[in-house]
């Protein structure tokens, strides 16, 4: 199995985890940390720290889930957003972080299909899934069929 550079998260959230979750729950995010929280496929952002926190491929994402810290905070995360009483991402992340937690999501449910997952993107997104996420999730696939050929 391939390691995956993962500690760049654990290290990213070792000072704002607590905070980022305190946001999440109060539902209004006012920090800098969606990008080492909800981190979306590398691709999508433009900026130096949304590359260096872009998670390369599926196999990458199902490995953060699975780490004993990562994967416990996402889980952790993401039902804490289910508890807020509003659904309106962008009046807890604003608008372009509401995107982000778009991909994220879309990224984590093709990772690994769970109820959670699934049901976030049913409530925050009225079930719609991030497109550019898929699409670009669809030509890793596309290329990983043809470099086995």
């Amino acid at each position: 199995m391939i390691a995956f550079p993962l500690e760049r998260f654990v290290e990213a959230q070792a000072d704002s985890y607590a905070t980022a979750l305190a946001e999440i729950r109060r539902g209004a995010k006012r920090s800098h940390w969606m990008w080492f929280i909800f981190p979306q496929l590398t691709g999508l952002g433009r900026s130096a720290t949304a590359r260096f926190y872009g998670i390369s491929s599926l196999d990458e994402a199902r490995a953060y889930l699975k780490h004993a810290v990562l994967g416990a905070r996402y889980l952790e995360c993401v039902g804490a957003l289910q508890d807020l009483r509003t659904s309106d991402p962008i009046k807890v992340f604003g608008e372009t972080d509401a995107i982000k937690l778009r991909s994220s999501l879309t990224l984590f449910q093709a990772a690994q299909p769970m109820l959670l997952f699934g049901a976030a993107i049913d409530r925050w997104f009225a079930g719609v899934e991030d497109a550019e996420t898929l699409r670009l999730l669809s030509g890793q696939l596309s290329e990983g069929s043809a470099s086995s050929r």
